[in-house]
């Protein structure tokens, strides 16, 4: 039995910013419910049918106490509520298992999900500690001190690439191939005027005013993706002393947002774009690596997914990766047999940034789409997160018999 089904076509995302460029000015929450309010108007989306809906968020933002409740309620979702989620990289998918299994416990019908975030201008917290020497309390800048210390192992998010580098033996080079190679298969994305990108995404995009009461500019795309060369790679030196990893193997930090609807099987054939269109959800899994090696995560959380879903890797149509890191791909290529230019098609993390909580979210709606292009099939996401964990979605498109 398919745990629930994503209406085709039901899904959008804003272009992926690199932080401190177009969308460093809107509060994240407030930005994701304008954009819903006018991609469901857009797509002539029945608003009366969304009986649940769940927010994904990493980074606070001012009034994010009221998460889900005050997104829906500016979107003019009045009487929808729902939970807000955040599990790192990793909340994409957690967003989505938590909207299905809400379908499948038969709480609602349709729900809406939506992850947004600004990695731009992050918050700087200070905690009270009253009984500390004079009374003088601790803080962090939420974005950068998380990005550069695992508190429980005292380590960088780089330095778990490096961790699995050196395990596996992945040079520098192996690793600029990859991004030689990732640029190439997002280049395919924006052919003909972004055909690929515009079955979900509007373009050329309109960015509103910090108040979202007019437009301040538009934008033709992703902003902030680094045309990276061979010749230009090769002069990079590796960013730590010793390592294998430059700054052209690893993503930007990025603003944006994500949605998606998923729904029972009846309400999700009411919904699609084309009827005829199946988007089930067939498996779901998690996995946590050792400490300090966080691109290994994936593989695991993979192979639960399709042990879920009753397939193997060889039957897969279409693999998507969150890669933080070139060495990620590296080491997924090496965990599942699938090869590197069997993955990542359209676009991945790696080129054009990751703003956290939509960035899994858009690597499953270029999965349906690549999907769809295909004429059906089985897909999978995997991606890891902060902790060392990760966590997988596996797909299957089909047409209604």
């Amino acid at each position: 039995m398919p745990i629930a089904e994503i209406p085709y076509g039901c899904y959008w995302s804003t272009p992926f910013v690199k932080w401190q460029g177009s969308l460093a000015h809107l509060n994240s929450i407030e930005f994701a419910a304008w954009v819903c309010a006018r991609e469901l108007k857009r797509r002539d989306l029945p608003v009366d049918r969304i009986d649940h809906a769940i927010l994904g968020i990493t980074v606070l933002q001012h009034h994010s106490f009221y998460g889900l409740p005050w997104l829906t309620g500016l979107a003019g979702l009045r009487a929808v509520t729902g939970q807000t989620l955040s599990q790192a990289c990793a909340t994409g998918v957690r967003v989505i298992l938590s909207g299905a299994q809400e379908i499948q416990s038969g709480l609602s019908q349709t729900a809406l999900l939506v992850t947004a975030d600004r990695c731009s201008n992050g918050p700087h917290v200070y905690y009270p500690e009253p009984n500390g020497p004079g009374g003088t309390g601790t803080h962090e800048d939420v974005v950068l001190d998380s990005f550069s210390c695992d508190p429980l192992g005292r380590h960088s998010m780089l330095q778990t690439a490096e961790n699995v580098a050196r395990k596996h033996s992945f040079s520098t080079q192996q690793q600029h191939e990859v991004v030689m190679q990732r640029l190439q298969q997002y280049r395919a994305a924006l052919a003909d005027e972004s055909h690929f990108q515009r079955r979900y995404m509007t373009l050329p995009f309109e960015v509103p005013t910090r108040n979202l009461k007019k437009i301040q500019a538009s934008i033709s795309g992703d902003e902030g993706v680094f045309e990276s060369t061979a010749e230009g790679m090769a002069k990079l030196r590796p960013i730590e002393k010793d390592g294998t990893v430059t700054f052209a193997g690893q993503t930007h930090p990025a603003d944006g947002n994500a949605a998606m609807i998923v729904a029972t099987a009846d309400q999700a054939q009411a919904m699609s774009r084309e009827p005829a269109i199946r988007i089930e959800l067939a498996g779901f899994g998690q996995s946590r690596a050792d400490l300090g090696f966080m691109p290994e995560a994936p593989v695991a959380a993979a192979a639960a997914a399709l042990k879920q879903a009753n397939i193997n890797f060889k039957q897969l149509a279409a693999t998507k990766t969150h890669n933080p890191f070139a060495v990620n791909d590296l080491v997924f290529s090496q965990g599942t047999g699938i090869a590197l230019d069997r993955m990542n098609n359209y676009g991945c993390s790696l080129i054009w940034g990751h703003p956290q909580a939509p960035t899994a979210l858009r690597s499953v709606i270029e999965l349906i789409e690549e999907l769809v292009l295909r004429g059906g099939g089985y897909g999978l996401f995997s991606g890891c997160a902060a902790g060392d964990s990760a966590m997988a979605v596996v797909l299957k498109v089909s047409q209604r018999s």
